[in-house]
């Protein structure tokens, strides 16, 4: 779908030169000479490059819709991830560097989001928040209470969180998976 330049925002995917690219961030210009102009900072969806490119406002581009489907995670295979489609239960193996850092927090039979393009699979949404158990945490130092003193823990997953200190080992906590922040206490 064609779109003008002036209409771009970030979150939008584009085709440019024959690649995907997710718009980060965007200004729209107007100089005191010339024309006026969208500075539109990319992100390739295959590779991670960014780029900066200028768009006349009269300029038009291709806007991509991706599809979004629903997977179930199944297992970790060494360096690749196999996936479930929820619908024709077929297996998908991808790369674990897709997900980043959020594959730490992969659980078995957990319910993801993944964005394809044409049966490509371009990105993994998993959910916001997940509960983990914490494994370790360190003492609480005594007369830090006054203040809101966080302590280092580490989950059941091998990712090192800052906890509250009356946060101990065995105790179920919901972390944020992006943002890798202690939320509250499990129910």
């Amino acid at each position: 779908m064609k779109i003008n330049a002036v209409e771009i925002k970030p979150g939008n995917i584009l085709e440019y030169e024959g690649g995907l690219w997710r718009v980060v961030k965007t200004a729209h210009t107007q100089p005191g000479k010339g024309g006026a102009y969208m500075q539109v900072e990319l992100k390739n969806l295959r590779d991670g490059r960014k780029n900066n490119i200028r768009f006349r406002s009269a300029e038009s581009v291709e806007k991509v819709r991706l599809d979004q489907k629903d997977f179930q995670f199944l297992y970790a295979e060494g360096d690749n991830l196999v996936f479930m489609d929820k619908e024709t239960y077929d297996q998908v193996t991808l790369p674990s560097d897709l997900l980043g850092d959020a594959a730490a927090f992969l659980q078995d039979g957990m319910d993801v989001v993944m964005e394809m393009y044409d049966d490509e699979a371009l990105s993994v949404a998993l959910p916001d928040q997940i509960e983990a158990m914490v494994v370790e945490a360190d003492a609480v130092v005594k007369g830090q209470t006054a203040s809101s003193s966080y302590k280092p823990a580490i989950l059941d997953n091998g990712v090192r969180v800052m906890v509250p200190p009356f946060i101990s080992s065995g105790t179920r906590i919901v972390v944020d998976v992006y943002e890798r922040e202690y939320v509250k206490k499990a129910d």
